[in-house]
């Protein structure tokens, strides 16, 4: 995983150490050596949106890193105290500045190297027009035959993409669930 361990408890701020709790968890944990409390590491969200109109995806070139100047599909971190739902459409609106209906969970996928979960949501466009943020250079719509694959930013997007044009040319639309390693 790629984010530094804990140094120090949230709680006290004493130095922390890492070993099996004393509650018979099998998997090392940060510890405080003063309160003794367990600090858990959990995976951080992503929440996103495939927005289509028509035989159109929107696709946002991205202004920051990681991956500046590469295309992705509208999505970020999830705040606290907001559903996935909620994030998604908040992600949509920033990166994208779309109008759009929210539909279902399409798909869910598991990045446990960096130590993400990526849910997309299928987003309902209801224009044309975008007016993006600053995280964004551009907000496209592509038909498939013009989707930029060698310019696709992340592959939890490649990979909702497939999975979207394969729904569509079969005619219904699933939940995907896919493990990246």
């Amino acid at each position: 995983m790629h984010r530094s361990p804990i140094k120090h408890c949230r709680n006290c701020g004493t130095s922390v150490v890492y070993r099996l709790p004393d509650d018979g968890d099998t998997k090392e944990r940060a510890i405080c050596t003063a309160c003794q409390t367990v600090h858990y590491e959990n995976p951080l969200n992503v929440v996103g949106t495939v927005p289509h109109l028509d035989d159109r995806v929107l696709l946002c070139k991205r202004n920051i890193e990681p991956r500046k100047g590469k295309w992705t599909l509208p999505a970020g971190f999830m705040e606290l105290g907001e559903t996935t739902l909620q994030g998604a459409a908040r992600e949509t609106d920033e990166e994208a500045g779309a109008r759009f209906e929210m539909e279902s969970l399409f798909s869910v996928l598991s990045v446990p190297r960096v130590g993400q979960v990526h849910l997309f949501y299928r987003a309902r466009l209801l224009s044309d027009r975008f007016d993006p943020g600053f995280e964004t250079i551009e907000a496209r719509l592509f038909a498939e035959s013009e989707i930029p694959w060698d310019e696709i930013a992340f592959r939890t997007v490649r990979e909702t993409l497939m999975c979207y044009f394969a729904d569509r040319r079969a005619g219904r639309f699933q939940v995907h669930t896919i493990d990246i390693d």
